[in-house]
């Protein structure tokens, strides 16, 4: 310290030295905090700037021939501390955006599309919507479509997360920029450029990192009460000791003893007043505060993009951390949303295979999902079908037609008891089946009952275990579904949910979210998949889609799961919480630090350019501290909840 009092002549070259700092590189600075200071709301930068200023004054004034000591030297160190924060700020928040540009980075360069009967390569940026495009095996897709022919794996890891590729045929979907392994194939583009998925991501990503939850608005309000205060604190600061230096002194070695004064008695009371009312001025620039929230949100949605999580907002953040009720659509986000058969079982004296030949032989004809479930059915057990003639559908309820020769009807009890079929070989396996909760199909030759046939949407292979974790996490879980009260209650149950809700319109699915909120002080969370889920994802606290869904129910959700599983919910509500802790941890340690170091300062024990480097390494430490949410480990801590 002793080697800051200097001659006036010195005086001269710090200011001098100090002035392009201050002028040049501080410029955005000083112009931010005029520009928040007229708005009448203060920020962090009129704390420096001011700061600063008084700090250079000094300088001004002892070359004038006022005895008082030179801070312009200390005002430029300070500036540069706190531009060089600023620097690995920016650094550091850049990167964790990395994951998304790195995702935007991943898209095809050109396409090879039909064009007037040839095969041509265009720019990325000509593709149209409706080209056919070529790709080969090792190829990146261009756009997202839907595949017209070849059958190939397509690795999807940098949509979705998963790491095994994903077998696709003709009908199937396929995402812009995911990677082609084995086959070749003929994809028509559906979505292009700002419409396709890689545009879709980087934009939900980036509303959510802009956005706010709840408790960044109440650290918002902090800062606009702090700044003002602080200012208060300074003037006070300024005032006691040009008052009562040496009460101040004697207080501050009272207080802390261990700690070696800043201020030497040498100096006049002047200089001393500025210099702890400066020091004030740094130490309290609440950067910290202001960085807290924004860069833990960065970096936690930027993870969960990387996990085919898209968060639309940050307030879903802080709302999937307080839910307690998960409700649930039940056809296609527990189950397939297509029926399968599960059981084919013969009559006494009858054959499996035959039944279902038979029967696959009949659905040939009919467009029914049920009927291309048996058929499906069928080709996965390699029979060959039989040639079926006079087919006539009734309409709800089966098929009719004749095959080798024999008249064969497949269709509900009901057409069995309207064609005057003998159901008595069959009616054990019915009423189980019924039991069950299956769709039942009664396959009848020459008016006798041969065999039945189960059919049912069947459940994901992740459903049980992402309840069963949900669960444990102590979310109460919830089905809504337009199946009869009884078949809920039967998948409720296999499934190990707490409550199933049966009967209910596409209409009625908001209503009863809305009467769920009523029934909890907590947060209530809908998933779903289907324009019929739009309403209830739109009146939940925190709507969650399936990426496999329809657009709409995407665009009313607040949360998508791109790769359709249930698993990807357990995963969104654990990064969620994570985040949500890195924020309340940011929050606690910027506060933390400014009730320590802001009375040391006042007592003239931290000298105004360590009061800057602690502010600077404050706001360091909170970037690095939301970073380490890169490294959060969701199977660790989906395996510490099972444990639990």
């Amino acid at each position: 310290m002793t080697g800051l009092w200097m001659p006036r002549m010195h005086a001269w070259l710090e200011l001098l030295l100090a002035a392009p700092v201050l002028v040049v590189s501080g410029a955005a600075t000083y112009k931010k905090a005029w520009q928040s200071t007229r708005h009448g709301s203060p920020n962090m930068d009129a704390l420096i700037a001011l700061g600063t200023a008084a700090a250079y004054i000094t300088g001004v004034m002892r070359v004038a021939g006022v005895p008082i000591v030179s801070f312009a030297a200390v005002a430029a160190m300070i500036m540069a501390f706190h531009l060089t924060g600023r620097y690995l700020e920016a650094r550091a928040r850049g990167r964790a955006s990395d994951a998304i540009r790195k995702l935007l980075e991943l898209g095809a360069k050109t396409a090879r599309v039909e064009r007037d009967g040839e095969t041509v390569e265009v720019a990325i940026e000509d593709l149209r919507k409706g080209d056919l495009m070529r790709v080969r095996p090792g190829e990146k897709i261009p756009a997202d479509g839907i595949i017209e022919k070849g059958e190939s794996a397509i690795d999807e890891s940098m949509a979705t997360g998963e790491p095994i590729p994903v077998d696709k045929e003709p009908g199937d979907a396929v995402i812009g920029a995911t990677l082609n392994t084995t086959g070749a194939l003929c994809v028509r583009a559906t979505r292009v450029g700002e419409d396709g998925f890689l545009a879709q991501v980087a934009r939900i990503v980036q509303e959510a990192q802009l956005g706010k939850p709840p408790i960044q608005d109440t650290a918002d309000k902090a800062t606009a009460v702090f700044v003002p205060v602080v200012l208060c604190v300074a003037a006070v600061t300024f005032l006691l000791w040009l008052a009562a230096p040496h009460f101040m002194q004697a207080a501050g070695a009272g207080i802390a003893p261990w700690l070696p004064g800043a201020i030497h008695g040498e100096a006049s009371r002047l200089s001393m007043a500025v210099f702890a009312a400066v020091a004030v001025l740094v130490i309290s620039c609440p950067c910290a505060m202001g960085l807290a929230t924004p860069t833990a949100l960065m970096v936690g949605t930027g993870h969960a993009a990387g996990r085919g999580i898209l968060i639309r907002e940050g307030a879903a953040i802080q709302t999937l951390r307080q839910t307690s009720v998960v409700c649930f659509d039940k056809t296609g986000t527990l189950t397939h949303g297509r029926p399968q058969v599960t059981d084919v079982e013969a009559c006494d004296g009858q054959d499996a295979a035959e039944v279902l030949r038979a029967a696959a032989a009949v659905e040939f004809l009919s467009e029914h999902p049920i009927a291309t479930a048996i058929v499906k059915h069928a080709e996965n057990e390699q029979l060959s079908l039989p040639s079926a003639d006079g087919f006539r559908a009734q309409v709800g309820k089966g098929a009719v037609a004749q095959v080798a020769g024999e008249r064969v009807l497949v269709g509900k009890p009901g057409l069995m008891d309207q064609e005057a079929v003998d159901l008595r070989p069959a009616e054990i396996a019915i009423r189980r089946f019924a039991r069950e909760g299956k769709t039942t199909i009664v396959v009848a030759r020459n008016d006798v009952a041969v065999g039945v046939i189960a059919v049912t949407d069947t459940l994901k292979p992740d459903t049980v275990r992402a309840v069963k974790i949900l669960g444990r996490m102590g979310q109460r879980c919830v089905m809504l579904t337009g199946d009869h009260q009884a078949t809920a209650d039967i998948i409720a149950k296999q499934v190990g949910i707490d409550k199933a809700i049966g009967d209910v319109l596409p209409e009625g699915k908001a209503k009863k979210v809305a009467q769920l909120k009523r029934e909890t002080i907590y947060k209530v969370a809908m998933v779903g998949d289907g324009i019929n889920d739009a309403g209830a994802l739109a009146e939940a606290d925190v709507g969650i889609a399936l990426g496999t869904g329809t657009d709409i129910a995407i665009e009313a959700a607040d949360v998508t799961l791109v790769k359709g599983e249930l698993m990807a919910l357990v995963e969104a509500m654990l990064l969620a919480k994570a985040t949500y802790n890195k924020i309340l941890q940011n929050l606690g340690w910027a506060v933390g630090y400014n009730l320590l170091a802001v009375p040391l300062a006042m007592l003239g024990l931290l000298h105004p350019m360590i009061a800057e480097a602690c502010m600077a390494i404050s706001s360091i430490n909170v970037v690095w501290n939301s970073l380490r949410l890169r490294r959060f480990d969701l199977d660790q801590a989906i395996e510490k909840v099972m444990r639990t």
